[in-house]
């Protein structure tokens, strides 16, 4: 809890232990006992889909999301509202399109809301990510501003509005929103039922204000998101980044000290909450028997030779990642130390995403050329340098892959967080490995016993992979073990008791006016 003699910044805790499930679960049941929570995003923690034998399959996707999101969800009994995308979802419902979920100890409710295949197209695949997504992650790849996909946006947010305020049914609750796609949420929200406590966390950057600025609808995503009562960012900066454009491009009274945003009455507090992973889980993955099984298929599947130096690289195929960049830095470490022929082998391990959009379909082609055109330059008898792996492989074959890696190579151009970092770093049970990481990631600003890196920089990049490679084993277990306390302190429970903890605080302030106003009248 915050000292009331010494005040603290919002997202800033002053609990430095380490974090359980229980210990989260138990402060919201305290805190949040009799109100009603509603969790709200574009993806749902739990999909429904037809299998080949006619039997209806539940899956839960690997979602870091839904990894935070579930011990809120479980410790409030509450209701989870997402975007049905399951082909067997429709099948599944009751009649007020909710299924309790997980599905063979049911802890929480899922609502799903239908939108057409157009909508989907218009306000998730074109506004939310061929928009929003270049936008935030100023990667160099020109947005896509449409005002029909504007149009389409907003009124799939009105009707994510929609099923809220009728599961909240006029009366009190607590909203958690996430992200990007639901920007609109909060504002129609607060003015059709001012009983409801509003939080919103956006995941991914926030831009500057003169990258805002590009975007035409610029001043109504501010106003839509300053419906929240609290809004969290993954950084100190992004969340100043808002404050300065509430503050510039809207009619507002910006107080930075206080890190809060008043419009019409209204406070909006914003703050920093980086997310994490569950450290335990990860660890007990990698310390397991089944990861030492997938540890010796995968020796076997690469022709891994004891003496070969091995740099994984694991994420979803995304212009953001600096894929092309980590590949010309493996061409020039090549350059660098023409030792490492036949000893490097590199396995980059991708998972195919938003394959209807024309921009990613062109950069895997690319990065599939690019790999062909090293491994010919360099190719030696069967030894080609760079295994280039482009599909889904099971949790227990990744943690495997992490486990053998000398190294990992994170080069992400510009990202809000970056938890494969955490989950490597997390995974090594056995103390060993480095991580290269690029600086424009959150975990940047955690990790300091990485290797950090410009990933624009072809010469840099390469030279941290030889570092790493060629680091003592004293050194690397030292710089390991650091990571593993800071990702084990500040793991995904503790993010989520920063966020209730300031909850808490707007909660108790609400009441505080209402008693006011009580007065006054």
């Amino acid at each position: 809890m915050q000292s009331t003699n010494v005040p603290m910044s919002i997202g800033e805790s002053n609990n430095t232990n380490h974090c359980t499930r229980q210990q989260l679960q138990e402060l919201l049941q305290n805190s949040f006992g009799e109100l009603p929570m509603l969790l709200v995003s574009n993806r749902e923690p739990w999909v429904h889909s037809h299998c080949d034998n006619g039997w209806i399959e539940a899956n839960r996707p690997t979602s870091g999301l839904v990894t935070a999101l579930e011990p809120f969800a479980e410790a409030t009994g509450g209701t989870w509202i997402a975007h049905g995308s399951g082909n067997a979802d429709r099948c599944t419902v009751d009649e007020k399109d909710a299924v309790n979920v997980p599905p063979d100890m049911p802890q929480y409710r899922l609502r799903r809301v239908w939108l057409s295949k157009a909508q989907v197209e218009d306000y998730y695949s074109n506004l939310s990510n061929r928009g929003l997504w270049p936008l935030c992650h100023v990667a160099f790849v020109a947005p896509l501003f449409e005002h029909h996909h504007w149009q389409v946006y907003r009124e799939v947010n009105q009707r994510f509005a929609e099923v809220i305020l009728e599961e909240a049914a006029g009366k009190p609750a607590l909203v958690f929103i996430q992200d990007y796609h639901l920007s609109l949420v909060s504002r129609i929200l607060r003015e059709a039922n001012p009983n409801l406590i509003t939080v919103q966390f956006w995941h991914v950057p926030w831009p500057n204000r003169e990258v805002l600025r590009t975007f035409p609808y610029a001043d109504e995503l501010i106003h839509g998101l300053l419906g929240n009562d609290l809004l969290g960012f993954q950084s100190k900066s992004h969340a100043h980044n808002f404050l300065d454009a509430a503050d510039r491009l809207v009619e507002a009274r910006v107080d930075l000290e206080q890190e809060q945003v008043s419009q019409n009455g209204h406070r909006t507090l914003v703050g920093s909450y980086p997310i994490s992973i569950d450290f335990d889980y990860w660890n007990e993955i990698g310390a397991s028997d089944e990861v030492d099984l997938s540890m010796k298929q995968w020796i076997s599947e690469l022709n891994l030779e004891t003496d070969q130096l091995l740099i994984v690289g694991m994420e979803r195929l995304d212009y953001t990642k600096g894929l092309m960049q980590r590949l010309h830095a493996i061409d020039r470490l090549l350059q660098l130390d023409p030792s490492l022929k036949g000893r490097l082998q590199v396995v980059q391990l991708l998972v195919s995403s938003r394959g209807t959009i024309s921009e990613y379909r062109i950069l895997r082609q690319e990065i599939e050329a690019l790999t062909r055109q090293i491994n010919r330059r360099w190719a030696d008898g069967g030894w080609r340098p760079i295994q280039l792996k482009i599909e889904d492989r099971s949790l227990i074959d990744r943690v495997a892959l992490l486990r053998l890696g000398r190294c990992c190579v994170v080069s992400s151009l510009h990202d809000g967080m970056n938890l494969v970092a955490k989950e490597f770093v997390a995974s090594r049970s056995d103390g060993d490995g480095t991580l290269v990481l690029s600086r424009f990631t959150g975990s940047a600003q955690e990790l300091t016993g990485a290797l950090l890196v410009n990933p624009y920089s072809v010469e840099a990049l390469a030279q941290s992979m030889q570092r790493a490679l060629l680091m003592p084993e004293r050194e690397r277990r030292m710089r390991m073990t650091q990571m593993r306390k800071q990702v084990a302190d500040q793991n995904i429970y503790q993010w989520g008791s920063s966020i209730v903890s300031d909850i808490q605080r707007v909660r108790q302030r609400k009441a505080l006016k209402s008693d006011v106003s009580t007065l006054t009248v």
